[in-house]
C-alpha cells in the first residue's frame, strides 16, 4: 500500500532511513522547516537550512531510494522568541516559496504562546492565504489544548482559509478543539505526542475525513516507519483497507494538491 508521510524531518535522517521508509511502501514526503534542536540566532543560519533542505534532501531523496521529496518553508514558533532576527527571516520568506519543491508554509505555530510567536504565526498565515499555499501548523507541547484553543481563535479571527492548514500534533486532549473547524487533522505518531493505538481509537470515534497519520522522524528518538507500522495494526485490527488507504495516502495527497509545486502523481 503506497503511503505519504505528510511531516518527515529527513535532514536529520541516514540515507538508510529513505531506504527503509520506501521499502515499507513511503513513496513520498513533505519536510517541514523546523527547529534543529539548538536555537539559531543569525538569519543567515536560517537561509543556509532552507537551501539545504530544498535543494541537497530533495536530491537526496531521490538518489538514494527513489522517494518524492517535498518542502515546506516558516519559521518555526520557538525561534520566533529572538524577534529581529525572526523580522529579517520572514522578510525572506516569499522568495523561498517559488521555489519547485516547496508546497506550502510551515511548521508555523506555538511553542511557549509567547506575543511574539504569535505575530509570526499570524505573519506567516497571512502570507500562505496571500499565495493560496497549504499550511502546516505546530501545536505547543506544553498546555496543549490552551495553546490549541488559540490557534483556532486566531484562525477564526484572520478568516484564513480553513481546508488549506493542517493543524498538527493532536491528543486525545486537543481533537474536540481542532474538529470545531474545517481544518485538516494531524496525528503525530511520536513518542511523547501519541501512540499509534491511541491515534486509530480516535479515527474510529471520529472518523477518517480529513485525517492525517505523520510520523515527524527527526534527530530525536523517533521512528521513518511509524505511518506504515499505523498502517498494518489499522488492518491487524480489521479496517478496511480502503479506510486505511485513505488515511496513510488520499489524505495527505488531497491536502498537498492544493499547492501549484506538488507534483506527485497518485
Amino acid at each position: 500500500m503506497r503511503i505519504i508521510d505528510p511531516h518527515m524531518h529527513m535532514v536529520s535522517r541516514a540515507a538508510d532511513d529513505y531506504k527503509r521508509a520506501r521499502r515499507a511502501g513511503i513513496e513520498c514526503c513533505i519536510e517541514p522547516a523546523f527547529w534543529s534542536g539548538q536555537d539559531k540566532h543569525h538569519a543567515g543560519a536560517f537561509f543556509d537550512y532552507f537551501e539545504q533542505i530544498i535543494d541537497h534532501e530533495t536530491d537526496r531523496a531521490e538518489r538514494t531510494a527513489n522517494v518524492d521529496h517535498y518542502v515546506t518553508i516558516g519559521l518555526e514558533p520557538k525561534e520566533a522568541n529572538y524577534r529581529d532576527m525572526a523580522e529579517e527571516v520572514l522578510e525572506r520568506i516569499p522568495e523561498y516559496l517559488d521555489r519547485d519543491p516547496v508546497v506550502g508554509v510551515g511548521e508555523i505555530g506555538f511553542d511557549q504562546v509567547t506575543d511574539d510567536e504569535e505575530w509570526a504565526l499570524r505573519e506567516q498565515l497571512a502570507i500562505a492565504e496571500d499565495r493560496d499555499l497549504p499550511v502546516i501548523i505546530h501545536t505547543p507541547h506544553t498546555d496543549k489544548p490552551a495553546g490549541t484553543e488559540r490557534i483556532v481563535e486566531i484562525i477564526e479571527e484572520m478568516g484564513v482559509t480553513q481546508d488549506r492548514i493542517i493543524i498538527d500534533h493532536n491528543t486525545e486532549n486537543t481533537i474536540d478543539i481542532s474538529a470545531r473547524t474545517d481544518c485538516w487533522i494531524g496525528f503525530t505518531l511520536y513518542p511523547g505526542k501519541i501512540e499509534a493505538d491511541a491515534a486509530i481509537d480516535l479515527l474510529e470515534e471520529y472518523g477518517t475525513d480529513n485525517m492525517i497519520f505523520n510520523s515527524a522522524a527527526d534527530w530525536d528518538p523517533s521512528d521513518p516507519l511509524a505511518v506504515p507500522k499505523a498502517r498494518d495494526e489499522m488492518i491487524d485490527r480489521g479496517w478496511d483497507r480502503k479506510e486505511v488507504h485513505k488515511v496513510v495516502f488520499e489524505n495527505p495527497y488531497e491536502f498537498f494538491e492544493q499547492s501549484p509545486n506538488f507534483e506527485y502523481e497518485a
